[in-house]
């Protein structure tokens, strides 16, 4: 982390203003990642790891931008080359003339520096383009020092504790605000290449462009799979292997994935409702394995996925953190970074979370390493951790928790079906009388359950015994096992999330006390999948389908997914791209995949 720094100065105004966020594409190498908007500007960037500070910070109003732009007048394409995230943005002028960008952070990824890779070409005629580079670190308020500028024309510079170096602009200018500026031609036909390294401690020898285009190429066509991801395992195998592409660009080394690449988004303006998502939730990394498990064989982030989890079990036990930095570590408390904010919110890093008990995740991680052993993957240390995970629920789960949405503790009816689910499938792993006993806490707290939280008209599951209303996270506990999904409260349960949360084919998560849908928050992306995962269980295939598609189409041209969509507006909200969301997106698409299950034998409870 950087030195304490001081009160950031007032900022001129921002040399690229926002865009919506469906035009923002990420570039990821793991350990951390870059949002770049339609105008080649790349205006957030955190290094030299997610959770760090921004050394480009223009996405929420501060100083810090690397951009590569066309001149003159344009409009703008661009696209992920297939199971990659590599970008190329697609510029035509209105001289005729088609420029592209190429970008991408180098892979294999270092932990303690980042490398962005740029490629200008000359599509179609000569190019030219302004390239921008205001790099500075502390959330915008360390600008470049020491630039120097060697005998081969790359520059070298300091900003904050972090070293610098450019490579590709040996034109540029340095103004006295440590600014780079560079009108930079490329004739037809031919490529520019653009290397920036920031990170701890020195750079070592320069980048060789070449060797880092075919190394981050070859990564990328090792780590996401073609096979696992074809026709017969999803119904949308391109845009699975996408969501693939990007949870592995947002899971680091350690195994630990960021719910979110940005922080401080809002899911709604001026509401407050602005959060710090470049963290690992357990309950995340959980819905991602348990998502590479729905494709056949796991798919290879599988593993590492467990693996952070069982790590974080067997270090907290009972008291197992909601979520953690990508590093194992205690999540920060909130705080501000003196930033403006996107528009409609506010600057905040760390997450309120830090200090929450959340009893679903316990479930989660019980669903998760069941299906590890039942592909032979889950080792001594994995066993450990779900033994250890049945012994927390059957001490912790009559406690009040935060549930899935984070919100006041309550004796949430999902948190506990969660656990019914997880314990379930734990008792089909272990051994007897282990699983007997597993099976026997499972069918009580199910029937716990449904004495306390059952809707004394409607035979539904309603959120706590003190809330009557239903929400659209009690559909999923039915999908993984807790009971049938055509058991009675069940079958409630999906007709009053049909009734009372669906807007336009979009889901919401529960209805507030206090306004109508759509005022205080968006429809979750999440929820959608969910509801077109329970439409299908229950044999309706028209309206899954019709669900999947609705929801999958809420993004722009990167195809990236947010956690919230604005109905009205039809604009994503919230922090970009959601992992949880596109692990979704895979596992509903394999489930659509297959015939719906059929009846199932009634449980207990």
């Amino acid at each position: 982390m950087s030195a304490p720094r001081p009160d950031p100065a007032p900022t001129p105004p921002a040399s690229f203003p926002p865009h919506v966020l469906r035009d923002y594409a990420l570039v990821a190498d793991g350990a951390r990642g870059a949002l770049v908007g339609p105008r080649g500007d790349m205006v957030w960037l955190c290094v030299p790891t997610w959770h760090d500070d921004a050394v480009l910070a223009q996405l929420l109003g501060g100083r810090g931008a690397f951009a590569v732009t066309p001149t003159g007048s344009f409009v703008w394409g661009g696209f992920y080359e297939s199971g990659t995230l590599v970008f190329r943005h697609r510029w035509t002028c209105r001289d005729g003339a088609r420029v592209e960008c190429r970008d991408a952070l180098a892979m294999p990824s270092d932990p303690r520096r980042a490398v962005v890779l740029r490629q200008v070409r000359a599509a179609e005629g000569d190019a030219e383009v302004d390239v921008v580079l205001d790099l500075r670190a502390g959330y915008g308020t360390r600008k470049l020092r020491e630039l120097r500028r060697d005998d081969a024309g790359r520059w070298s510079a300091r900003t904050g504790d972090l070293r610098v170096r450019l490579t590709g602009l040996a034109g540029a200018t340095a103004d006295d605000d440590g600014v780079l500026r560079q009108r930079l031609r490329v004739p037809a036909g031919q490529v520019h290449d653009l290397v920036l390294e920031v990170g701890e401690g020195s750079p070592g020898e320069p980048v060789d462009c070449d060797h880092a285009w075919a190394a981050t190429v070859h990564t990328w066509r090792s780590a996401v799979p073609d096979s696992a991801l074809a026709a017969q395992h999803s119904v949308a195998p391109e845009e699975a292997r996408h969501s693939y592409a990007l949870l592995r660009g947002l899971t680091s080394d350690s195994g630990g994935m960021v719910a979110a690449a940005t922080m401080a988004l809002p899911e709604h303006a001026d509401r407050g409702r602005s959060y710090d998502y470049r963290y690992a939730w357990i309950r995340d990394q959980c819905y991602a394995g348990l998502a590479m498990a729905a494709c056949g064989d796991p798919l290879p982030l599988f593993d590492t996925l467990v693996r952070f989890v069982v790590a974080r079990v067997l270090a907290d036990g009972p008291a197992l953190r909601p979520a953690y930095t990508v590093l194992g570590d205690p999540v920060p408390a909130e705080r501000p970074v003196g930033l403006p904010g996107y528009p409609g919110g506010c600057d905040v890093a760390g997450n309120h979370v830090a200090g929450q008990f959340q009893l679903d995740a316990c479930g989660e991680v019980l669903q998760l390493l069941a299906t590890a052993a039942q592909h032979d993957a889950l080792d001594v240390d994995g066993w450990r951790a779900l033994h250890a995970v049945v012994d927390a629920v059957e001490r912790r789960w009559d406690e009040p928790d935060a549930g899935i949405w984070e919100i006041e503790d309550d004796w949430w009816a999902h948190s506990r079906l969660e656990c019914v689910a997880g314990l379930r499938a734990a008792a089909r792993v272990v051994q007897p009388p282990e699983a007997g006993r597993i099976s026997v806490l499972a069918d009580q707290l199910l029937a716990e359950t449904s004495r306390r939280c059952l809707h004394p008209v409607e035979g539904r599951w309603q959120r706590s015994p003190g809330k009557p209303g239903v929400d659209a996270a009690l559909l999923r506990p039915a999908l993984y096992g807790a009971l049938p999904v055509d058991d009675p409260r069940s079958d409630a349960t999906l007709a009053a999330v049909r009734r009372d949360l669906v807007v336009d084919g979009y889901v919401y998560r529960y209805s507030p006390d206090s306004l109508p849908l759509g005022e205080g928050e968006g429809a979750f992306l999440l929820c959608g999948f969910l509801l077109a995962a329970a439409e299908h269980a229950r044999g309706d295939e028209v309206a899954a389908f019709r669900l999947f598609e609705r929801n999958r189409a809420a993004c722009g041209p990167p195809a990236l997914l947010a956690e919230e969509w604005d109905v009205q507006q039809r604009q994503l909200r919230g922090n970009l791209p959601q992992a949880f969301v596109h692990a979704a997106l895979i596992s509903t698409a394999a489930r659509l995949a297959s015939p719906p299950a059929g009846p199932s034998p009634r449980s207990v409870g």
